[in-house]
Parts: structure tokens; sequence; C-alpha cells
């Protein structure tokens, strides 16, 4: 599938010109089912938190000592970790909850442009889920992208949330990034299988009339869609380096939410944790501030079935 993907693509449409004509933004997002925007963030934050996520990378031995961006493949090999952590998040729990812990990692999704941007879309007040997801994209044999799935069976919750994706940095093709499936966010919830990389599961795609949309990013570009849009990860083939990423979920402040999207990504540790070395108390616990309006967990979604097309 992904090998395919860098010679059968359209290139994205950039609707930073509709970013002040709200109707015309929500019609392209219900046409497209993505919104890229060039430039959108800015770039500083981007970047520092780029330096911070690679110095955590570097503090447990995982980066090479004479190139800020490179892997240590020989010592990230002798640490023995293992296919289902690599898989799971590119990193072990040990880094993966140091990211987790970076004020920065969960100042930059409250930023007032992106809020302003999914109160466009919702046409609602708008509540980004404090589950963030970091992605470390080391290039080894173990790791794999992630494979095309659609976010709502990980999510659940309202069907009406978006997922935002931006990359720390300049990001390539061949760097790995993220790629949608034009238009299938008309789907109903597909069906999966297993599959290697991230949420080990596929979702199971047939007879769908629909084009793969990808191309390169730079600091600061984000792309976002609704939770049924498939998209995948791009293959890493920068040698050693390492792409780093954000996923971020939005959502109108009174929609239906999931229990698990309000703890910290993949359970490696307590809020309180996340909280202790933080400068600032303006965002902790900010969604206890709401009245939320919970949903159970569809543990169906998950089962895997046969590809019978």
């Amino acid at each position: 599938m992904n090998a395919a993907l860098t010679t059968q693509a359209e290139p994205f449409t950039d609707s930073t010109d509709l970013l002040e004509a709200p109707e015309a933004l929500r019609e392209r997002a219900a046409e497209d089912g993505y919104l890229f925007f060039k430039k959108f963030l800015p770039t500083e934050p981007v970047l520092e938190l780029r330096r911070q996520m690679l110095d955590v990378l570097a503090s447990h031995g995982w980066m090479r000592e004479d190139a800020e961006d490179i892997a240590d493949l020989a010592a990230i090999n002798r640490l023995g970790v293992d296919n289902e952590t690599l898989s799971a998040m590119g990193v072990t729990n040990a880094v993966y909850r140091d990211i987790q812990c970076l004020e920065l990692f969960h100042q930059i999704p409250h930023d007032p442009k992106l809020i302003s941007l999914y109160e466009t879309l919702f046409e609602a007040e708008v509540l980004p889920h404090p589950r963030h997801i970091a992605r470390v994209m080391v290039p080894t044999p173990k790791s794999a992208p992630t494979p095309p799935h659609q976010d709502y069976i990980y999510i659940q919750g309202t069907h009406q949330f978006w997922t935002l994706w931006f990359p720390l940095g300049d990001c390539p093709l061949e760097l790995g990034g993220l790629s949608v499936l034009g238009g299938s966010h008309r789907e109903e919830v597909l069906d999966v299988m297993p599959a290697r990389g991230a949420g080990g599961k596929e979702a199971i795609l047939c007879d769908m009339d629909y084009r793969w949309v990808q191309g390169d990013y730079a600091c600061g570009d984000i792309l976002t869609f609704p939770s049924h849009m498939v998209h995948c990860g791009l293959p890493n083939q920068r040698g050693q380096k390492v792409r780093l990423s954000c996923d971020i979920r939005y959502q109108a402040a009174d929609a239906e939410i999931e229990e698990r999207s309000l703890a910290v990504h993949m359970g490696v540790a307590e809020w309180d944790d996340v909280y202790a070395e933080w400068k600032s108390d303006d965002l902790k616990y900010y969604w206890r501030k709401r009245e939320l309006a919970m949903s159970d967990w569809d543990n169906s979604l998950m089962e895997d079935k046969e590809r019978l097309c």
C-alpha cells in the first residue's frame, strides 16, 4: 500500500485563502474531507518542541552525538527494544513518558489560531482533547509506518471530532509524512484487520474510487480531517533521520467524549506526573472545568475481520 502512494497520489490543496471565508472553508471541508494550510503555525514553538523531543531521545541514548536528528541505531539495537513497542509509539514507555511531560507539547494545541479554526468548522465552542499523541519515527527494521485507518475506532465518542497532524520541522515525502484518502470521510466506520504499525489495525478498503493525497510539509504546515477520513503514514526513507510529529483531536465542547480521550496517551503516566515540572497551571485539568457528555466504549469496532474483496 505505502509503496504505491508515492507514485499514485494527488497534491494537497492549500486552503489558506479560505481562512477569512468561513462558509467556503466549511464547504471545502465537506467536499474534500481534509484541510491543508501552509505556514499555519508559528515556527518558533514548533522548532522548540522539536528540540525538546530530540533532547529527550538523546537523554535515553537514542541519538548520535555528532548529529542532532540522526538516530543511533546500534545503540537502540543494544537496548533490545521489541517490535511491539516500536509499532505502538516508536519509542519505549520511558522515553514516551518524558515526551508526554513536556509542557510545550500540551500548550501548542491551545494556540488561539487553532481554536479559532475549529470554532469555524464546528460553529460551536471547542474542546481540544488532552490526550495528545507524539509520533517518533525512527527508521529501524523493527518499525513500520502507520497503516491506512480511520481515527474513530481508536477515539470514539462523537463522530464529529477532527484530527490535527503537523510535523516538527520540515517533512519532505521521503521522510514519511501523512497521506489521506480524499473523499473517504463519507464512508461509515470500516471493518479492520491486523497490521503492523501504530494502532495495529488496517481499514479494509474495497472498491473505493478515491485518490490518495499527499505532499511535502514545511515547518508550520498543518493537515486536519474528520474522524472517518482514511489516512496513513508514509515510510521514512531518510536513512537514520528521525521524523517527529504530533496528532491532536478537537471536537465541539458539548459533543460526547469517551473517557480514554481524557487520559495520558498509552497510559505511560498520570496527569499529576505530567504536570510535576510545569511552570504554568493554566492548562492543568482544563477539561474538568466543563460538564462533559460521556459515552461508552464500543470494543466491537476493534474486532478483526477478513478481507473479502
